[in-house]
């Protein structure tokens, strides 16, 4: 890769494809961005994004499942200019295990990626289909796994335990963290916005439909609320956070439940869509909370374990200097983050309540002892961040 190439950022879930071209012009320029959306769903379409042109539009593909909105997203990049200077790809890899760093995707980190499927079958075998159709189409493009997981891995031993018999610990069961690649980011802009902060007592929430709050002292992440999976930690839109392990022994006796079942219920099937049964979405939430008690339960709730989280977490920081939201909650919800901060003034949280709603920078009040920030999140440009550090690219 030379130093005037572009880097194409992937992101792929288990419904979308974020993408988005960079050209490291002094800094990293956004050239291209959009994402797939609603993958094996009806409707399933492109939105594009063009820095340089006219507003997004949206294309809508004829995909019905992953392997096939791959393609179509391949086809139409294949016909961008932006794409012609891409001389590298990254990748978001949800679970890297015990991986710190970026690394260059090799036939062996290929196979030890589909050797840890069983730690994350929602989300690896789709990012490895992924990998795979870049190769077979341009096999001669250097690839990079960004493994979101990695950010966490400074986390220490007393965190990252889980209290089960130690036999299973070599098998690598333990709490590992995920949104990496977020916090990241996260961290990095805030040294930049303040480098005194940025080595202080933080906590991030990135809130989403996926929900985590990391603690982070001295630049290293010292724990975070997602653990051995995605699914735990914080309610989220339709995962369930943290489960008493005696549920799914009460419904397997009780209902005959499966573990696969199980497994589809408190990921897709929980969460704010579970408690309040109409939406795992807080903007529709928010929009009947007063007509509907499930709906404002849900969002109670939600809040509710957020700011537990953050009193933990200060607790296990002994102390906190800043607190950061991001994510697309934390960034464009300031009731939300209203209702999260609400009744934490003991520890120096006191928000601006005008600066709050206008989701300005900086949401707390001048005198206040706990910085509150809202940061936009991109992950994306992490990924590409990552890629030219690692191919040795300056940006």
């Amino acid at each position: 890769m030379n130093s005037f190439a572009s880097v194409l950022a992937l992101n792929g879930g288990s419904s979308s494809i974020r993408f988005a071209i960079y050209a490291p012009e002094g800094k990293l320029r956004l050239q291209l961005a959009g994402k797939v959306d609603r993958i094996g769903l009806r409707g399933t379409s492109l939105t594009v994004i063009d820095p340089a042109g006219p507003p997004a539009f949206v294309l809508p593909l004829a995909a019905v499942d992953h392997r096939a909105a791959v393609g179509r997203l391949l086809d139409w990049l294949e016909k961008q200019p932006a794409f012609a200077a891409v001389g590298a790809v990254g990748h978001r890899v949800v679970h890297g295990m015990k991986h710190a760093t970026p690394e260059r995707i090799t036939p062996r980190l290929l196979r030890e990626l589909r050797r840890l499927i069983p730690y994350d079958p929602d989300h690896l075998p789709r990012e490895i289909g992924l990998i795979e159709a870049i190769r077979e189409r341009f096999p001669r493009l250097p690839q990079v796994a960004c493994f979101d997981t990695a950010f966490h891995r400074s986390m220490p031993a007393v965190a990252k335990m889980l209290a089960i018999p130690r036999r299973y610990t070599a098998d690598g069961v333990e709490r590992y963290g995920f949104h990496g690649l977020s916090y990241a980011y996260l961290l990095e802009e805030l040294g930049r916005l303040d480098p005194r902060a940025a080595r202080g007592r933080v906590i991030f929430a990135h809130l989403g439909n996926g929900a985590s709050l990391a603690a982070v002292r001295g630049g290293r992440s010292i724990d975070t609320s997602m653990g051995f999976t995605p699914a735990a930690g914080l309610v989220m839109s339709t995962r369930s956070g943290d489960l008493d392990p005696g549920v799914f022994s009460y419904l397997a006796r009780r209902e005959g439940m499966t573990p696969v079942q199980f497994e589809k219920m408190v990921n897709h099937a929980s969460g704010l869509l579970g408690v309040s049964g109409i939406s795992p979405d807080v903007r529709d939430l928010l929009a009947r909370e007063r007509r509907s008690r499930p709906a404002a339960e849900a969002l109670a709730l939600f809040c509710y374990q957020a700011k537990k989280w953050i009193g933990a977490y200060v607790a296990a920081l002994g102390g906190l200097d800043t607190l950061v939201f991001a994510g697309g909650i934390g960034e464009h919800a300031p009731v939300i983050r209203e209702r999260i901060c609400g009744g934490l003034e003991f520890l120096g949280v006191r928000l601006d309540r005008r600066g709050n709603r206008q989701n300005a920078g900086i949401i707390s009040t001048r005198t206040a002892r706990v910085t509150v920030r809202v940061i936009r999140t991109d992950e994306e440009l992490m990924i590409a961040r990552s890629v030219c550090r690692l191919l040795g690219v300056r940006s």
